[in-house]
């Protein structure tokens, strides 16, 4: 199953081959490892290796251990790219705006790839939470519902790695603005944010790409500028 190691860098060479492993299908999402022990012989390396490179891999959530049960390939993803973008954010001195405008171009494009893949359950979910948005009284549950309309278009697009994406980069966001999300759902620009994600639904109700990347846009650019201002 693995390749014995000879070279330096050993743990190094480990983490290659696991993740080609992964790649290739060899391992899949659930997958147990071998045991230490077990990859101890069939990598002909030390134990002090074979726990370091399984340690990384953990780190970069890749596996992780269960206690008592062993090492196994991750089975949900969603949340491995916070922790290493957050850090990226920090050391490179970003400005918040630009998390604004990653989360502008993924939105735009996603919404053009939903209204091609957009099934009617998916359609009736949105319509259900713009019906939500526009009636509650209950602040928090807007702000909820405004994350799964998002979230929900994401999912309709049919693409793992975008809906994986989108949620670090929303949860990101969060962290560093904290309430300002909450600011703009519920001040005077309430009116205008309904409209707005009527007129997204409506583009993928109509499966035209054109029209949802569109009116995404639109949203977006009203999010964007307001969460600047409240930022501020």
């Amino acid at each position: 199953m693995f390749t014995p190691i000879k070279n330096t860098k050993v743990y190094e060479q480990v983490i290659e081959q696991i993740e080609g492993m992964i790649t290739n299908g060899i391992l899949k999402k659930g997958d147990r490892l071998p045991s230490e022990r077990e990859l101890v012989e069939q990598l002909g390396i030390s134990r002090a290796s074979i726990r370091e490179a399984l340690r990384s891999l953990e780190i970069i959530g890749l596996i992780e251990s269960k206690q008592g049960e062993g090492n196994f390939i991750r089975q949900n993803f969603d949340n491995t790219l916070f922790e290493p973008l957050s850090i990226m954010f920090m050391l490179n001195d970003c400005k918040v705006e630009e998390i604004f405008e990653l989360r502008k171009v993924i939105e735009i494009e996603t919404a053009a790839l939903a209204a091609k893949k957009i099934t009617t359950e998916e359609i009736n979910e949105l319509q259900m939470l713009v019906d939500n948005m526009k009636t509650s009284e209950d602040e928090d549950e807007r702000v909820k519902d405004d994350a799964k309309f998002h979230y929900t278009i994401a999912k309709a697009s049919g693409n793992f790695l975008i809906l994986s994406i989108l949620n670090t980069v929303s949860s990101l966001m969060d962290s560093f603005i904290k309430d300002a999300r909450k600011n703009i759902i519920n001040n005077q620009l309430k009116d205008s944010i309904d409209n707005e994600h009527e007129e997204v639904l409506n583009a993928l109700k109509e499966h035209n790409p054109h029209k949802a990347s569109t009116s995404m846009r639109k949203h977006m650019d009203l999010i964007n500028k307001n969460l600047i201002k409240f930022n501020k």
